[in-house]
C-alpha cells in the first residue's frame, strides 16, 4: 500500500481494491504463496495483466503484480470497471477478478465507526476476506496471447501517413497497409493548419 500511495500521491479505496485484485489473482494462478512470496525466480514477463479502467484501481493492480505498460506486461482495455484479468503466459491460465456489486455496503458493515463511507471503504477493503469482497472467475481470452503480445521487432510503415506501426497493429484495408488511425479508428483529428495549438 505504501508503494501504491507513493505512486498515486495518496491512498484511496480503489487502490486497495486494485492491490487486493492483483494479489488474489497471483495466488489463484499459483504465482505467489499465502505469505505473498513469489513461487518462481526470474519470472520476468510470465504474467500479463489486463486492467479494465485507468486510474486508482489500475495503479493498485500494477503495484501488486509488478506489471507495467513499458514492459508490455500491463494492458488497459478501458471498460470503466475496477476489474482485471491476470494471465500466466507460460500455462495460458487466466482469471478475471472484480469486486462484488455489494462491496460498498459491505465495507460500511465492516467499518461502521468510520467518519464517512469513503473512510469505511478505505479501512474495510483492507480486511474483508477475498471470498466476500471479490468475484474470482477463470476465463479464456478471446484473443490469443500471440495477438495480444505480438513479437518484438515487427515494424511496417502506414501507406497513408507514413508513420511506423509496431507489434502487428497494422490494418489491411482494400489492399493497403494502414495504421488504425488512417483506417478510421483515430481518437484524434488533425487541424487544418497542421500546427499544434
Amino acid at each position: 500500500m505504501e508503494e501504491s500511495a507513493a505512486r498515486h500521491q495518496h491512498l484511496c479505496p480503489r487502490q486497495i481494491l486494485g492491490i487486493r485484485i492483483g494479489l488474489a489473482g497471483l495466488r489463484v494462478l499459483g504465482l505467489i504463496d499465502s505469505t505473498y512470496q513469489p513461487r518462481f525466480q526470474n519470472s520476468g514477463k510470465r504474467l500479463l495483466t489486463i486492467v479494465e479502467t485507468d486510474g486508482c484501481g489500475a495503479d493498485g493492480v500494477a503495484v501488486a503484480t509488478d506489471c507495467v505498460v513499458g514492459r508490455r506486461t500491463l494492458r488497459v482495455f478501458d471498460f470503466g470497471k475496477v476489474a482485471a484479468t491476470l494471465v500466466d503466459t507460460l500455462t495460458g491460465r487466466a482469471v478475471r477478478i472484480a469486486p462484488v456489486p455489494a462491496a460498498r455496503p459491505l465495507a460500511v458493515q465492516y467499518a461502521p465507526a468510520s467518519a464517512t463511507p469513503w473512510h469505511s471503504y478505505l479501512q474495510a477493503y483492507q480486511v474483508i476476506p477475498d471470498a466476500e469482497l471479490l468475484h474470482i472467475r477463470p476465463v479464456q481470452l478471446k484473443l490469443s496471447l500471440t495477438e495480444i503480445l505480438s513479437r518484438p521487432g515487427l515494424r511496417v510503415l502506414c501507406q497513408q501517413c507514413g508513420e511506423e506501426i509496431m507489434n502487428e497493429r497494422e490494418v489491411v484495408h482494400e489492399g493497403s497497409v494502414l495504421c488504425r488511425g488512417c483506417a478510421g479508428e483515430a481518437y484524434y483529428q488533425f487541424l487544418p493548419s497542421g500546427k499544434a495549438g
